[in-house]
């Protein structure tokens, strides 16, 4: 019986975050799609997660099944109702019975983009985990770079950033003539993979020239890591289960 009250309590919030993020997406020119969601699967993982829906964080994952940014470029995870979408519990591998025990470890996944990259809210501890940041600071696995890098700024801030315009220069030079097209023919459980690599001085040099396939997330998630590991032995740790 304490397991329902405690989900009471964090569903039944005065000032819920779910109707102010709706607000901010209908006054954004950024294109945002709002995945239908599981409600049942959306409080199991605010169960498990033990956030509020006063967050933002806990009202994505409450009441819808993720946003698709820019065509599906950047996936932002919530509780989806079908199979097209991975939701955060699934990607955060999750129990599937709420277990008290159970921590996110280094940090919470809460997005992909189509390149590989990866954007983590921050553990307790980063500098334990080999992560740059503070606590609850948002992360970027950069495929480019593969390494992470701090956002300095929190889940609710970086979502303001993202409905502001923040990714357009946050891309730039990662995005080439014709991306929207590639990218719009995906589900969300892929992206593409770039030969030469995006880490390579060619890509770097002439991203347009690139050839691109889609491949299923976690092979490029995969990729991504055997090469950090080849180049100079550091494990990123952990990118999401796709």
């Amino acid at each position: 019986m304490r397991k329902d009250n405690e989900l009471n309590e964090l569903i039944d919030v005065e000032d819920p975050a779910w109707p102010l993020l709706l607000q901010e997406l209908s006054g954004t020119d950024v294109p945002v799609e709002v995945v239908p969601g599981d409600p049942a699967a959306g409080r199991a993982a605010l169960l498990q997660l033990q956030v509020s829906a006063r967050s933002n964080l806990g009202g994505i994952v409450l009441n819808c099944g993720g946003l698709l940014v820019d065509g599906g470029w950047l996936r932002i995870f919530g509780s989806p109702s079908g199979g097209g979408l991975p939701g955060l519990a699934e990607v955060n591998a999750m129990p599937s019975a709420f277990d008290p025990a159970w921590r996110p470890g280094a940090g919470l996944v809460v997005a992909h983009d189509v390149l590989g990259g990866v954007f983590a809210l921050n553990g307790g501890d980063p500098r334990e985990a080999g992560r740059p940041g503070a606590p609850g600071e948002i992360l970027y696995f950069a495929p480019d770079a593969l390494r992470w890098e701090a956002l300095g700024a929190g889940h609710s801030a970086w979502l303001s950033w993202i409905f502001g315009g923040g990714l357009q220069e946050f891309y730039a030079g990662m995005r080439w003539d014709g991306w929207h097209g590639e990218v719009s023919v995906l589900d969300g459980r892929q992206g593409l993979s770039f030969y030469p690599p995006l880490w390579s001085a060619e890509a770097r040099q002439d991203l347009s020239a690139t050839s691109r396939r889609p491949v299923p997330m976690a092979e490029l998630l995969g990729l991504s890591r055997d090469s950090c590991l080849r180049f100079d032995g550091t494990d990123p740790g952990f990118l999401g289960v796709v």
